[in-house]
């Protein structure tokens, strides 16, 4: 079975799978973002080189819809600049995929914005402080009013912004001609995020149950109906929606299986552990 991450990619964006998933649901997930924990050098945040690349094939549609807007990518980020709120995010994205395909590292130096070519490079200075770092873009987001700009933890950390949470900031493209540079000196430590653990305890609790694999759950059936039919076109393993009743409200619970191999199933649910979709995971029979 080939589950490559560029046909399920293209299987969102092309079916505007995105698009009704934020537009048509409330998705609650099971884990809450949050800064690192644990000691890390933040030397590991590399300054960016601002160098000419190619587009990326998925993080690019004409357009796109979140929650019934819709939004234009941009050609270019020639002449960008645009003043406002900026936020971060961290631990609960880390080590997933972004809309561009890389894997988020919330280590890096880089943002997500709603329309700016992916990739390109953007000067981001926080207008409280009058630090500024050169950050790439390579993720969608951050699809909250009034923001303009997602920055990875380590670049907010790099503008004195983590605590806050947000900051007013001025956004500006960067072009291949131009320096990077930061003001940050004192770089400090943070903790990384911990390694996701193995489930050989949970396969331990769970012997002679079924395991699946967990997309998403969500509040509105139809919603989740339109992924299980899009995986179901697309993987040759058995695909369900799974009813249950949690505060009072029921949630559709979108899996695949019965998985027979445990390997398969870690395979499946790291391939599909992208941004839009939720973070996948491993679950057994209730």
């Amino acid at each position: 079975m080939d589950y490559s991450l560029k046909k399920l990619l293209k299987i969102i964006f092309s079916v505007g799978l995105f698009i009704s998933i934020f537009s048509c649901t409330t998705h609650k997930p099971d884990i809450q973002d949050s800064a690192p924990t644990g000691v890390i050098d933040l030397s590991r945040a590399k300054p960016v080189v601002v160098t000419n690349l190619e587009k990326s094939p998925y993080g690019n549609p004409a357009s796109y819809e979140v929650r019934g807007r819709t939004y234009y990518v941009k050609k270019d980020a020639n002449n960008y600049i645009k003043e406002g709120i900026a936020s971060w995010y961290g631990t609960k994205f880390h080590g997933r995929r972004t809309s561009s395909g890389e894997v988020y590292d919330m280590l890096a130096l880089t943002a997500a914005h709603k329309t700016l070519p992916i990739p390109c490079f953007v000067k981001v200075t926080n207008l409280e402080n009058g630090k500024y770092l050169i950050v790439r873009v390579n993720d969608r987001g951050p699809f909250v009013k009034d923001r303009i700009i997602d920055l990875s933890y380590a670049a907010a950390h790099m503008l004195d912004m983590t605590q806050k949470g947000t900051a007013k900031v001025r956004v500006e493209s960067v072009s291949v001609n131009e320096k990077n540079t930061s003001t940050s000196k004192d770089k400090g430590n943070i903790k990384l995020a911990s390694a996701p653990s193995n489930y050989d305890w949970l396969e331990s609790q769970h012997k002679g149950k079924d395991r699946f694999v967990q997309v998403g759950a969500y509040s509105v059936y139809e919603s989740a109906q339109k992924l299980a039919k899009v995986l179901d076109k697309e993987i040759n393993l058995p695909v369900k929606i799974s009813k249950i009743k949690r505060k009072g409200q029921y949630l559709y619970r979108v899996r695949i299986g019965p998985i027979n191999s445990l390997k398969i199933a870690e395979s499946l649910a790291k391939t599909l552990d992208i941004k839009e979709l939720g973070k996948p995971r491993i679950v057994y029979e209730d």
